[in-house]
This record gives structure tokens, C-alpha cells and sequence, in this order.
């Protein structure tokens, strides 16, 4: 306890009043909205990783389980990023898969977008294509809990990175009608880093799917072709 007291204090000296104004607004914490009830204290993204990057290798999965579960946006956020930092610099197989399972077994503190995107492909992305694990994300595309449904879906930016495309592809279609907006935008997103490493494997999507994508998606998907062709997506003339 006392290292995640002493992680705490780091943490929350480096509030900032205004940010801790804005970012309610921002990370849409009002009632009904997705982050409902979240809480922020205006800590910057850049601090949260200087604070990680002192206490990452001293802290252990049982303290960080302490701060992960915290009401404070920060303290969960600086979390993740520890936790990440544990995993990149891993040399065991045996830790990988304990940082892993420790990460499945507190999603329920991963829940807003930018602890998602901040953490999941850089943990189970990574470990799922290195040990041939497409199960691991597979199982979360299909849980009823939105945030487990982006997870799955960020967590293939690895696997697009490395040039491998169908299972972001397969869960893209399989959740393209998703009910949450944030869904929409992550998966259009995904489709955007597909085009950016393979614009041949997204034309080819794209010729397939982009009329039924919603708005969002299709948006974010063909941000980066060239304007005619975008256009061509947009008004529906491919």
C-alpha cells in the first residue's frame, strides 16, 4: 500500500483545475452518457506516463490491481500505462501471461475509450498474434458489454501493424451495426490502418461493405484516400 500511496501523491500533484473541468465534458461523464459517473482530477496524459515510467518496475500486480480499481480516471489511466510497461519489457513467457490474465481479469476498470486504446493492443494485441491467441479477442468481440467489444476490436491494431487483416476485418463486419457510436468510430478507425498499411485490402472492403457501414465509420475509414475517390464512397456513386 505504501507505493500506491506513494503513486497517488505523484499523480495528483500534477492536477491541473482547468483540465479537471474540461475532461468530464470531454470523456462524457453526465448520466446516461458513456462514462457516466467517471471521475477526473486534470491530469495530463503526458504526466500519467512520466509517473508510470518511474514506478512501473516497483510496483507489483497486486498494488497496481489497488490503483486500477480507483474512482479516479488518472489513477486507472496511469495504471494501464504501468501495466503496459511491465508487459513491453517481459522476458518470460510466464509473466507475459500473467500480465494478460491480469488484464482480463480487471476489464471492468478498463472502461472508457481512452483506457482501451491506451493499453489493449499493446497487451492482449500483441500477445494474441504472438502466441497465436485470436481466441482472447474473439471472445470479447462477442460480449454484450460495449467496452469488451472495442477492446477486441483496438486490440487488432497489432495484428494490422504486422500486416495481417482478417480477424480485424471479421470483427468489424460482425459488430458494423453495433449499437454505440464508439463502436462506429473504432471500427472505421481500423479500417483507416488497414488502408494506410494496404489501401488495395480496403478498397476491397469497402467495395463490399461501405454502403451499409453507418455514417461515422465510413467516415473515419476513407479519411485518408485520395478526395475522389473518397467522395465516391461518400455519395454512394462507387
Amino acid at each position: 500500500m505504501k507505493i500506491v500511496h506513494q503513486i497517488i501523491v505523484a499523480i495528483d500533484t500534477l492536477a491541473i483545475p482547468e483540465k479537471a473541468e474540461f475532461f468530464p465534458r470531454f470523456f462524457k461523464t453526465g448520466v446516461g452518457e458513456y462514462g457516466e459517473g467517471d471521475v477526473f482530477i486534470g491530469v495530463k496524459v503526458p504526466d500519467q506516463r512520466l509517473v508510470a515510467k518511474e514506478f512501473f518496475a516497483k510496483i507489483s500486480l497486486a498494488d497496481l490491481s489497488i490503483l486500477l480499481a480507483s474512482p479516479i480516471h488518472e489513477h486507472r489511466s496511469t495504471a494501464l500505462f504501468m501495466l503496459v510497461y511491465k508487459f513491453e519489457r517481459a522476458k518470460d513467457f510466464n509473466i507475459k501471461e500473467e500480465i494478460v490474465q491480469f488484464y482480463l481479469d480487471h476489464l471492468e476498470f478498463v472502461n472508457n475509450w481512452d483506457l482501451v486504446d491506451g493499453s489493449c493492443s499493446k497487451i492482449l494485441g500483441r500477445f494474441a498474434f504472438d502466441n497465436n491467441r485470436e481466441d482472447i479477442l474473439r471472445k470479447l468481440s462477442t460480449s454484450e458489454v460495449m467496452w469488451h467489444n472495442r477492446i477486441a476490436i483496438v486490440g487488432t491494431m497489432y495484428f494490422v501493424k504486422n500486416g495481417k487483416y482478417n480477424l480485424t476485418k471479421d470483427f468489424i463486419t460482425k459488430n458494423l451495426h453495433h449499437t454505440h457510436d464508439l463502436m462506429h468510430k473504432a471500427n472505421g478507425w481500423l479500417l483507416r490502418e488497414i488502408g494506410n498499411k494496404n489501401q488495395e485490402e480496403l478498397i476491397a472492403y469497402l467495395n463490399v461493405y461501405y454502403n451499409q457501414m453507418p455514417r461515422t465509420c465510413l467516415r473515419y475509414a476513407v479519411e485518408k484516400l485520395d478526395e475522389e475517390v473518397r467522395q465516391f464512397y461518400l455519395k454512394g456513386k462507387v
